[in-house]
């Protein structure tokens, strides 16, 4: 007879497999686990392994003293300036010069080219230095609350009929906005890294260039200090815009200005993009 062949084991490969799906099973709810994480957790992950990483992006803004920045101080914070300036404004006597204006979220205000400079020259005046100092003063009471200031710079065009030299257009335009942001960075009233200089030069003008009167008003320096927005999930517009590149919101504007020497309030609407203001 026959001797009975004996078994060779071969069920002995569903350990093996029973193993891998395990094994995959364990990898996919791991997967699922890391997209479902929240952001915040995500950053204490990153600075338990990494303390001194820098999250770009998912900072949350904390005051030197370690208070909470909240929306309703940052709205205070921003009426708070306004006020400040139309205060200083009106009483150093530069009303024919400075307008303030305020919307939601920022503070815009436009001053004469002749406030900081002479005529065809990016070097600070002195009494212009005394402006920006009081400008830096009112900033410094609220920075925690700023989260961009930027600086734009505007040209007119030297003759009604004929477009100002690109380069010389250009030139002066940036280095006049520039000239201005050193100045703020150099009274460390903010992080440098919310500072930000732009040179339109003669092209976002605010009347023609007709007249020498209209060409004065042309030629003007004007800063944006815009608020945070805690509500804003990625942390701060300036975090937005690198991580999202999205546009500016449109907001009600609040403008002030003065006719023979009364005070004239009206509301529009603007958008808080820069290039919309000049």
């Amino acid at each position: 007879m026959a001797k009975k062949r004996s078994g060779s084991g071969g069920a002995n490969w569903m350990d093996t497999y029973g193993d891998m799906v395990t094994l995959l099973l364990c990898f996919f709810v791991m997967l699922y686990s890391m997209s479902q994480m929240d952001q915040s957790k995500w950053i204490a992950l990153v600075q338990a392994l990494n303390p001194t990483a820098d999250i770009h992006g998912t900072t949350t803004e904390v005051p030197p003293d370690g208070s909470v920045v909240t929306q309703e101080k940052i709205d205070s914070d921003m009426e708070e300036f306004y006020e400040s300036m139309m205060e200083f404004v009106a009483q150093e006597n530069l009303t024919s010069k400075v307008s303030v204006t305020k919307g939601s979220g920022y503070v815009f205000i436009s001053f004469d080219d002749t406030v900081f400079f002479d005529g065809d020259s990016y070097i600070l005046r002195d009494d212009g230095k005394v402006v920006l100092d009081q400008v830096s003063e009112f900033i410094a009471g609220v920075s925690d609350s700023v989260d961009e200031i930027r600086v734009l710079g505007h040209t007119a065009q030297a003759r009604a009929d004929q477009p100002n030299s690109v380069e010389t257009d250009r030139f002066l335009a940036s280095n006049r906005a520039t000239v201005v942001t050193i100045y703020l960075q150099e009274k460390n009233i903010v992080d440098p890294a919310r500072l930000v200089s732009v040179g339109y030069g003669q092209w976002r003008p605010i009347s023609s260039n007709a007249t020498a009167a209209e060409r004065a008003g042309n030629r003007r320096v004007e800063l944006l200090v815009t608020g945070l927005d805690v509500e804003n999930e990625m942390g701060d517009d300036i975090t937005q815009y690198y991580t999202m590149r999205a546009g500016g919101d449109s907001g009600e504007t609040t403008t002030t200005t003065w006719s023979s020497g009364q005070e004239v309030q009206e509301t529009t609407q603007a958008q808080t993009d820069a290039g919309q203001e000049g």
